[in-house]
């Protein structure tokens, strides 16, 4: 396509959108899908998992006290008889199996219960994602790094899942436990033991956040070497052809090899900050639960402390510093995941270039009349590419346009589709400006034939379905009638089903264009774009898309943006475009006759045709 490359947008990389969020907003950001609204069995959910969550550590918060007692009524001091000897310290035991069992029966059917609001949650965020990508101008679209961003869609949605799971059901539990359990050993204790768990706990919590902060800023940097990697080996096997040609398998490599050595040396530093992490927390914990443990030695030597109390302060501040030293690595977890989600939610943040108002309408009923009234647009603000074009094509009629590259033929055909918006003037359909009406009923009346056709991976009855989603196979066959592409269908191994391959690739230019000319004669529009459809084809190729064009374009609106002006002597009007400027007008006899930019465009080509002659001969 003749087209000026758009200014190029730094939000087209989601590794270079704006700047980083914070934790918080991110977090603000995922609430509303844990409560979606008017969801009611996530509600329920939501609540049943909590109450099973307080049930779980209040059930855990139990069991060092049955385990104590046990211990001191299996003292010999406690043991008047035969009788308590059994039934006392089996009642107990028994007490602690329940409570045990109970904590972990409360556990699972929590994480069971929630699992549903946490999948839910992960699949919205990134069918939102997903849906917000498409809503984005081509502008993003033509920088965009796609490899980049299909990476940032799947770590945030795996980051996503990892922090319901560990915050709603690791930290908020835990800290729930540390409460429990510093109030019960003040309690039971005194102020001492109390004081000594809540600096231990203060220290490890100060220096797990601190260190963690630190450790954040490295899995940044982990990531954005990441994407770069991928986004370079998508990139280059996407244009496995072109590395080919040029044999240029080396740099491409050297060029991978270079993002994968800065994920390297990232990673590396991130796993040696892990362990110099993880030694500072179990100096902590084991400091202070040493210090415990001494004054808990101290009261059974001088008979304040039982035996049993002596065991339950070490219990407590086992079960307390195990969830605490799983918190370290869970804060770590949720930090990585809020960076990980952070890009997928700067994605979302991106605002549309070109969106619908509030009140646009559906544009219906639609005869065709397309009118360009002064049109005036730049791709950048100190360039304009059209300078006051008019025109109209009436219902039904065709009207071509031709000029040199970069003369502006192809920014006509994103301005009627909108893809862009004028800068000035109006472009109108039966007398409605496009940009007030909606973009899907715009867009559902247009269909777009373009010169390098792209399909997707999948199979030939799927690509030309693809122009009505949900037509029948009958109606798949006629339009490949209709495209002179059925024949050819059946004669391959699986006719229709036949996989065409990363971008079409499996078949030829023709075979491509006519699978394109069907799937837009399944869509059946009134509008009809062909910009420069047969301009990479050879000539013979090119006679047959022709018809199969002309079949197409008949009682139709058509706009053909065309290089060979061969193509365009049936138009009912021709226009000249020149630096953005409509230079001549008329149909092709009538610009023939002026002599004038088209004429001689005209004797170029023919030349040019003449001279390839005894050449094909």
């Amino acid at each position: 396509m003749a087209a000026q490359s758009p200014l190029p947008s730094a939000a087209a990389d989601p590794a270079a959108a704006p700047e980083n969020r914070s934790g918080l907003q991110t977090i603000l950001d995922l609430l509303p899908y844990l409560w979606p609204r008017g969801d009611i069995g996530s509600h329920v959910r939501v609540i049943v998992s909590s109450l099973f969550l307080v049930a779980a550590k209040a059930a855990n918060v139990v069991v060092p006290l049955a385990y104590a007692a046990a211990v001191d009524a299996l003292t010999p001091a406690n043991l008047p008889g035969r009788t308590a000897l059994i039934v006392i310290p089996a009642a107990l035991i028994l007490g602690y199996g329940l409570l045990r069992v109970s904590a972990s029966f409360f556990g699972e059917f929590r994480d069971a219960i929630f699992a549903a609001v946490q999948q839910r949650a992960a699949r919205t965020v990134a069918l939102e994602t997903f849906r917000h990508l498409h809503r984005l101008s081509l502008r993003f679209h033509l920088d965009r790094q796609t490899g980049g961003m299909s990476r940032a869609i799947e770590r945030g949605t795996q980051g996503i899942q990892n922090v319901l799971r560990l915050a709603v059901f690791n930290v908020l539990p835990t800290l729930l436990e540390v409460v429990l359990v510093t109030s019960i050993i003040w309690t039971v204790f005194d102020w001492r033991f109390a004081l000594v768990t809540g600096v231990a706990i203060g220290m490890y919590l100060t220096f797990t956040v601190s260190y963690s902060g630190y450790r954040v800023r490295i899995r940044r940097s982990m990531n954005e070497s990441d994407s770069e990697a991928q986004t370079k080996a998508i990139d280059s096997l996407l244009n496995f052809e072109t590395v080919k040609y040029f044999g240029n398998e080396t740099l491409e490599t050297s060029r991978f090899d270079l993002a994968l050595a800065r994920y390297e040396k990232a990673a590396v530093k991130s796993q040696v900050s892990l362990n110099m992490l993880n030694l500072g927390q179990a100096a902590i914990i084991a400091v202070g639960l040493t210090v415990v443990m001494f004054l808990a030695a101290l009261g059974v030597q001088d008979g304040t402390m039982s035996v049993g109390k002596f065991v339950l302060v070490n219990t407590y501040l086992m079960q307390l510093y195990q969830p605490l030293n799983m918190l370290g690595f869970v804060y770590r977890e949720i930090k990585q995941g809020l960076v990980d989600m952070e890009q997928m939610f700067r994605l979302m943040a991106l605002e549309q270039e070109v969106a619908d108002k509030p009140d646009a309408r559906a544009l219906t009923k639609v005869r065709g009349e397309v009118v360009f009234d002064n049109v005036v647009f730049g791709y950048r603000p100190d360039r304009r590419i059209l300078k006051g074009v008019s025109f109209r094509i009436p219902p039904g009629r065709s009207l071509a346009i031709v000029g040199s590259t970069g003369a502006g033929k192809s920014t006509i055909s994103r301005l009627l589709f909108r893809f862009y918006d004028v800068t000035g003037g109006s472009v109108a359909i039966d007398g409605q400006d496009v940009r007030d009406v909606s973009q899907e009923s715009l867009r559902g009346c247009i269909g777009v034939v373009p010169q390098d056709t792209v399909l997707f991976n999948d199979t030939i009855r799927y690509n030309i379905a693809y122009g009505r989603p949900g037509a029948s196979q009958a109606e798949i066959e006629q339009a490949a009638r209709l495209a002179q592409v059925h024949d050819f269908v059946l004669r391959l191994p699986d006719g229709y089903e036949t996989r065409v391959g990363e971008r079409g690739l499996k078949l030829s230019g023709g075979e491509k264009q006519r699978v394109a000319i069907a799937r837009t004669i399944l869509k059946n529009p009134p509008i009809l774009i062909l910009d420069e459809a047969t301009s990479a084809l050879d000539t013979r190729t090119e006679q047959d898309i022709q018809a199969a064009l002309r079949e197409l374009s008949e009682h139709r609106t058509t706009l053909t943006i065309a290089h060979r002006l061969s193509t365009v002597v049936e138009a009912d009007e021709i226009i000249v475009l020149d630096q953005g400027v409509i230079a001549e007008r008329g149909t092709h006899a009538a610009l023939l006759a002026q002599d004038g930019l088209y004429a001689r465009m005209w004797q170029m080509q023919a030349e040019q045709v003449e001279q390839a002659e005894p050449v094909a001969a």
